[in-house]
């Protein structure tokens, strides 16, 4: 999907704890009614926003008002349903596939879940393409920098195994950069930290300080748990 495509108004699934990235797949299981509504309109919508559901995450105490309409974060991801299974009771699973940022513009309340006016993220510069697809791939220093600081990582959490067979995946600079920022164990406002990023570069900038952040600790808690020797 093009921004030029972007949907003007999409249905709002906010969640406490998940953050979609582009070029990434979400399973989802839909049980409360309103979003049961919420996956039949995505589904039988013929308009531009058909089978698109904006997903975003929910604020900090969100849980005083989760059944109403509590705060949520303005930059969301579409998400489109690649695959859905309708139970017998009326839930569904489904499988969403992330397309672009958005911020939300304005919310709708007409409905039992709440839709939004959308327009690009980041913003379309005037007369120009958007700021999002001003760089579409790293610079070779910044890919070694990222790729370095994942394997630094990852030996010391013992996942070497995987990491290397994720970069013998050889994927493209996007596909990497947003699956580690969906995969990798940040929480989920540092994953909406890097959703937010202005262009691909930056998201691994911040994605670099964020594993640089997280080797750190992991080496400082292993330390504090480090058995003592006398003579240490």
């Amino acid at each position: 999907m093009t921004q030029d495509r972007l949907p003007k108004t999409i249905p709002l699934f906010p969640l406490p704890a998940t953050v979609l990235f582009p070029k990434t797949y979400l399973p989802l299981h839909i049980f409360e009614p309103r979003y049961r509504e919420m996956v039949e309109d995505a589904l039988n919508d013929s308009a531009e926003a058909a089978r698109m559901i904006g997903m975003v995450l929910l604020k900090e105490n969100w849980g005083k008002d989760y059944y109403g309409n509590p705060p949520i974060h303005p930059i969301g991801c579409i998400g489109q349903i690649m695959q859905v299974h309708r139970l017998n009771d009326g839930r569904y699973n489904l499988v969403l596939y992330g397309q672009d940022p958005f911020q939300v513009k304005k919310q709708f309340y007409d409905k039992s879940y709440r839709r939004a006016w959308i327009e690009p993220f980041p913003a379309r510069p005037a007369g120009g393409r958007p700021a999002g697809e001003a760089v579409a791939a790293l610079s070779d220093p910044l890919r070694s920098e990222l790729v370095r600081s994942l394997q630094g990582y990852a030996q010391l959490r013992g996942w070497e195994n995987q990491i290397t067979t994720l970069l013998e995946m050889r994927l493209d600079d996007e596909r990497l950069v947003q699956l580690l920022s969906s995969e990798l164990d940040t929480t989920p406002i540092e994953k909406q930290f890097l959703l937010e990023s202005e262009d691909l570069a930056q998201q691994s900038r911040r994605l670099i300080d964020l594993i640089g952040f997280m080797t750190e600790e992991y080496r400082s808690r292993k330390e504090a748990n480090r058995p003592w020797n006398i003579g240490d």
